[in-house]
């Protein structure tokens, strides 16, 4: 009948009304997405001690509750690359969703599209993928909306989900499930405008290595520089030993060394300077082919290419000579470009990246010349004979040449220093392509046997690239007599003044009385090949953690002196 129609028709109305108000209740208590996209958005309009007080405020409301901000563990089955290799064949529009996968990153980026997607830049082993988060296939949408409303820039997190393509064809992981793993609780810089700062680079390497791929990709060459090395040497049956790193004596260079404190010893010891004695000793001691790739110290100038701690990489080879040595040289360093870099030429920029390129080539064999022949030429003057070096005449000789060159070397300007210098100015600055200084003078060279045909000489060589000493080697000399004489006059030197010269070494004298064959040595600056490799013009750029001075903000108090009868 007409009123049954009419009340069933009420009825309806009724019911549509109440399910209209049960819906607008839920949607009243549900968290709104967009809404806290805003508000994420207006954190970063703060500034940065703001911001972090605000997310640690809203981390530490998470501890204790079952969204634990800092879980135990996250299975990962692929790494960011591993996915993208995998599943870049994908075509637009493709979602997986019978293959469930779990990667983790960091996020850079966070992009809202409507209420119920959101995009997420996750990064991680140098490469970036998008989370295309949906709430469609979110586990659940209350769930959906929890997670991404805490998520921020520079948190890390672990994601479950599908692979996929966006229509647009960008490859894609669409969650079933996002867990935050580790939050950030600074502002994290954006991409766009990176970080350039260098103070901070290098006193925030985590935050360099976040930001910018470059510098990841420099510790990565420089990695392999150290693994070729080391796979060179061993395939030609070297060893590979550890010396100590403290010393009673200083020995092996020509350098100043840092002085500790050994409280149970009550004696000061060096930090080494160079691992040299211990490898001849060694040698001596029947190891015929021995290498080192370690940390020396030396107390002297920061600057573009010295930092007090750097990594050499030194071996010494039985039954050979600095000939031998130079032939080794030239194998390693133009098969290690060539490995590296795919070809023997390399651009530098010794001025950085807006100065003046220079083209390296590291194509065998490299050029050579005679330390004093050739600076005799570049000066067009005659030196005195070589095997009156070590005289008196001959410093002034040298001493008056300085000065007319207007060459500087401060105290105490001995023959060695004073050659040192001249070199620097006139035959250094010629070494761009990978050039060998050979036979320098006897008194440059207290651990280098003499020259088998130049009276005053030495069979050493160094190796320079662009105008820098990249390798030293010489034939060791291994007569424990005339060892001890160069130990002497070394210091006779230093009594002098002269803060680098070497001291006398018994033990290492009574270890060439058994006999050390007949060998050559050969040291490497590990750093500064790293920086022609990487095209880095600054030493830092190169290390992970270089010296740095403290910053005045917050420099540390001095220790105040220990009272009277208390141990330090």
């Amino acid at each position: 009948s007409e009123l049954k129609r009419r009340l069933k028709a009420e009825r309806k109305i009724a019911e549509k009304e109440a399910k209209q108000r049960e819906q607008s209740e839920k949607d009243s208590n549900k968290p709104s997405l967009t809404s806290e996209n805003n508000a994420g958005a207006d954190e970063e309009s703060l500034d940065p001690n703001q911001y972090f007080k605000i997310r640690s405020h809203a981390i530490q409301q998470l501890k204790g509750t079952n969204e634990d901000p800092y879980p135990h563990k996250f299975h990962v089955d692929l790494s960011l690359s591993d996915f993208i290799d995998k599943y870049s064949h994908l075509q637009p529009g493709d979602h997986l969703t019978d293959i469930t996968v779990r990667v983790a990153g960091r996020i850079h980026a966070k992009r809202a599209s409507g209420g119920k997607l959101i995009f997420y830049d996750v990064r991680g082993e140098g490469v970036k993928l998008q989370v295309m988060a949906n709430s469609s296939f979110y586990k659940s949408e209350e769930e959906y909306f929890l997670v991404n409303n805490k998520l921020r820039r520079g948190d890390i997190i672990g994601v479950e989900g599908n692979p996929g393509k966006t229509k647009k064809g960008e490859l894609s992981i669409i969650p079933y499930e996002i867990t935050l793993l580790s939050p950030c609780l600074h502002m994290l810089p954006h991409l766009h405008f990176g970080l350039k700062d260098k103070e901070t680079r290098y006193r925030q390497r985590y935050l360099d290595l976040i930001l910018n791929d470059y510098v990841r990709q420099k510790f990565i060459t420089r990695a392999k520089i150290i693994t070729y090395l080391r796979s060179f040497l061993d395939e030609l049956g070297f060893l590979e030993i550890e010396t100590p790193m403290m010393n009673i004596i200083p020995g092996g260079a020509v350098a100043k060394p840092f002085i500790t404190y050994h409280n149970e010893l009550e004696m000061n010891l060096y930090m080494r300077i160079a691992p040299e004695l211990y490898h001849k000793m060694l040698v001596v001691g029947g190891l015929d082919r021995v290498y080192e790739i370690g940390r020396q110290f030396r107390n002297e100038g920061i600057d573009l290419t010295h930092n007090p701690e750097f990594t050499t990489c030194e071996f010494y080879m039985a039954y050979a000579d600095y000939h031998d040595l130079m032939d080794i040289t030239e194998k390693l360093l133009s098969g290690m470009v060539k490995h590296i870099t795919g070809g023997y030429k390399i651009t530098y920029h010794p001025d950085g990246p807006d100065g003046q390129a220079y083209e390296i080539d590291f194509t065998p064999p490299f050029r050579r010349i005679s330390m004093v022949y050739d600076l005799e030429k570049a000066l067009g003057v005659k030196f005195p004979p070589t095997e009156c070096f070590e005289t008196e005449e001959t410093r002034r000789f040298f001493d008056n040449l300085c000065a007319e060159r207007d060459i500087e070397c401060p105290p105490p300007r001995t023959t060695a220093r004073l050659l040192d210098k001249l070199v620097g100015e006139f035959l250094e600055v010629t070494c761009i392509n990978p050039t060998f200084i050979c036979d320098h003078p006897q008194v440059m060279s207290p651990l280098a046997k003499w020259h088998r045909s130049h009276p005053g000489l030495t069979e050493r060589f160094e190796l320079f690239v662009m105008k820098k000493e990249v390798c030293n080697a010489y034939t060791e000399l291994n007569d424990p007599v005339r060892q001890r004489q160069l130990f002497e006059d070394q210091a006779k030197a230093k009594a002098a003044g002269d803060d680098e010269a070497m001291f006398i070494d018994e033990n290492f004298c009574t270890a060439l009385e058994y006999g050390l064959p007949p060998t050559a040595g050969w040291g490497m600056g590990i750093d500064r090949l790293t920086m022609f490799l990487t095209d880095s013009n600054n030493i830092k750029e190169v290390l992970l953690f270089p010296a740095m001075k403290p910053e005045d903000s917050k420099k540390e108090a001095q220790p105040e002196p220990p009272a009277e009868g208390t141990s330090m």
